[in-house]
Parts: structure tokens; sequence; C-alpha cells
């Protein structure tokens, strides 16, 4: 009678043992999911998720979303690949090799589409097309496939219009606008330009350590109130354009026309016009009436320049956005990051653009100084900047390497492109 209790007691003792294993077992493989990568359509990224952590491998790389789980990830493929990693399915054992195929780095897929966005970026995009707030109506083409970076470059040569507000541009022909523009043109001001840095104010800038580089350069293009001071190992501190909005310039008038950052180097403002406006609508019915604040900063600094962007630029880049996405983008003019970009394509050799992609150390805050968190900072609301990114991945003259260590696309200055 003694030996069968006990034997009672094993057998439930193994029965639940069983259970306990089974459940860890279903657990494991719920962790885990498959997402085709750009670089291989039949290559995967095995994603295990969880609050804690892995062994470490080389092939493997970890982030943070914003509900603070772990995201550990390592490129597999579907089919044993001689030297790499073998999966079957979800689960399944990984056997890796501490050597790293080339290119196995996740960058930005130049394919991304709103599909990508989450719930809410995707209702704001769809709000913004119903509000249609600039009376865009696009008639342009569409392409079925993507031209070629060469012929998209040329399409960014031929079809921009680049320029900077003149004194026998409409309007501002009148006596009172005389001692307020620039004398001197944009390009004879800066002269020859070859190697250009523009320094995005991602979140992911900080911690960066690309500030020796990005000075290494020959110009350096910033944006907004995007500071240096107490940022010069990540960020650098040679500012030789600083390109603005509208509304920055309007609402902090006082801030800058007195604070330092801006007072040296060159100034550029931009202003949203509506779809393709004259100069005489836009000049009467302006985003944003900074011109009574422009005239007060020259007033106090007379010998900068400061220059106002022609806006039918900002519409034109929109058409050759709108033409080479395969879906209705946000019919609000492109962001300053993508204005600044075309800005130095203009005006240098080769251009390398610092965090506008995200590297790997991307994060959902939206400048490196401050602690505003947004994913609409990087996919973009108000902006089309989803699509912006697809075009500026497709013109990456560099790596994918590059991307994902520096946040750096190099792309080429357009005054060399042969058309």
């Amino acid at each position: 009678m003694v030996h069968v209790n006990l034997l009672k007691k094993w057998v439930y003792v193994l029965l639940a043992f069983l259970v306990v294993l089974t459940i860890c077992l279903w657990k494991e493989t719920r962790k885990a999911y498959v997402f085709p990568t750009e670089e291989n359509p039949t290559e995967q990224v095995y994603v295990i998720r969880g609050k804690g952590s892995i062994p470490k491998q080389q092939n493997t790389h970890k982030t943070v979303n914003d509900t603070n789980t772990v995201f550990w990830s390592m490129k597999v493929s579907q089919v044993k690949i001689k030297k790499y990693i073998t999966v079957t399915q979800a689960g399944s054992n990984l056997v890796t090799n501490p050597k790293k195929p080339a290119g196995s780095k996740k960058v930005w897929n130049k394919n991304s589409s709103s599909k990508n966005l989450i719930p809410r970026l995707q209702k704001v995009r769809e709000n913004y097309l119903a509000m249609n707030k600039y009376h865009v109506n696009y008639t342009g083409i569409r392409h079925a496939a993507k031209l070629s970076p060469e012929k998209l470059l040329c399409q960014l040569r031929e079809q921009l219009n680049f320029q900077m507000i003149q004194a026998s541009d409409g309007p501002f022909s009148a006596s009172e606008w005389k001692a307020y523009l620039p004398r001197k043109s944009i390009s004879m001001e800066l002269g020859q330009l070859g190697r250009c840095a523009v320094v995005s104010s991602a979140g992911s800038m900080k911690s960066s350590r690309l500030g020796p580089e990005i000075d290494s350069h020959d110009a350096v293009l910033r944006f907004n109130g995007a500071p240096t001071r107490g940022f010069q190992g990540d960020v650098g501190e040679k500012t030789t354009i600083r390109l603005i909005n509208s509304q920055l310039l309007t609402v902090e008038e006082q801030k800058v026309i007195m604070d330092e950052q801006y007072n040296s180097g060159i100034l550029i403002v931009w202003d949203p016009a509506p779809y393709h406006a004259d100069i005489y609508q836009w000049y009467k019915k302006t985003d944003y009436n900074f011109f009574s604040s422009y005239k007060m900063y020259r007033d106090k600094h007379p010998e900068q320049p400061f220059y106002i962007l022609n806006p039918y630029m900002q519409w034109q880049l929109w058409d050759i956005l709108q033409e080479n996405s395969p879906e209705d983008i946000q019919p609000n003019p492109p962001s300053s990051g993508m204005l600044g970009i075309v800005i130095m394509m203009h005006l240098c050799d080769t251009v390398d653009v610092y965090e506008f992609l995200p590297s790997r150390r991307q994060t959902d805050i939206c400048h490196y100084f401050q602690k505003f968190f947004d994913q609409a900072c990087t996919m973009g609301g108000y902006h089309p900047l989803l699509f912006e990114k697809n075009m500026v991945k497709h013109l990456n003259q560099g790596t994918d390497e590059d991307i994902y260590t520096h946040g750096k696309v190099t792309l080429n200055g357009l005054r060399n492109v042969q058309c």
C-alpha cells in the first residue's frame, strides 16, 4: 500500500513537471516573430521579445520600445545558409556564427508605406489628407516603378527653382525692402563648397560622439533653435547656415534677435505658401506674418546675411515627392529637414546628412536638447516625413553600415549631376 501511494506521488510530480514545461515552451514560441528586411526579401529578422535578456552574440542587437520592452534581434534566413544562421520556424533553436554577413544591419526601408505607421499616425495622415489646408490639387504623373537614383537627381536639379527672395520679386521691389534683402546671392556669399553636413535635431544625435566628424566638413547646416553649446561632442559647433521656420521667427522673435547662436553664419527663413500660389498671394497671406520680425532682426544685425526662401521651391519639391510615391502623401509642405537637405545639395559637391534616417540609437525623443517624446518626429505627422526618408534612402551613396552606426546618409550634390 505504501509503495502504491509513493508511485502515485511520483506520477503527479511528473505530470506537473510536464505541464509546466509545456507552458514554458508555448510562451517561448509566442515571444518570437519574423519580418522581411530590405536587403533581401527572403531574409528575415528573428525577434525575441521580453523584459529580460539573452546571452550576448555578435550578430544580435538590442532596442527598447516606448513600453520599455526589450527586443533582441538577429538576421536569419528561411533556408540554411553556410556560415550564417539556420532556423526552421518561430521558436526553433538558432545556430549562429559569430561573424556577421555583409549588409546585415537593419536600416530604413526605402519602400516604407503608411501601413508602417502606428494607428494614431495613420489617422493623423488621413485627417490631413481630408483637411487639405493648402488646397493641394496634384495632377501630375505617378511612377509605377522607382526612378533610378541618377534620374531622380536630374529631376531634383531640373524641376527645383532654387532661389531666395530678391529685390526684383514682385512686392519685394517696393522701396521699403531695399535696405533689408541681402545684396549678394547666397551662392556668392558662400562660394564653392565641397563636403557639407546637414545635422538633424533628432534625439538620436545625443551620445553619438559625431561632433568632430561634423565639424570637419566645409559647411554645416542646422535647424531652428538646435543648440551646439553643451552638445559639441555629439553635434559639433560649426554652423554655416541655420534654416528656421517663420513660426519660430514670429513666436520667439526676441530670442532669435538676441541669442548669439542665431547671430553668426547665414540665416534662411521659410514660410508655407498655398499650393503653387504666386508670390503676391503668398505675400498677402503668409502662414505666419514674419516680415516685421525679419525687418527687426535686420535692423539689429545688418551685416549678417539673412535670406528668405522663395516659396515656389517647397511645392516643387512636394510634387517630386508625390510623383515618386505610390500613395497619397500629406498635402502639407515638406519638412525643414528635407528643405535643408536639398538646399545643401544645390550648394555642395557632396552632402552628409546625420540622423535624418535613424541609426541604432533611434528613439522617440524628438530633439537631442529636449525631453519630448513623439513617434511623429521620426515617422511624420504634419509633414510627409516618411516619404521624404524613402527618397533620401533611395539616393544614398553611402552604406547601410554608415546609417546603422552613424545615422549618416551621403548624397551627391546637384551641380555636378550629368543629365
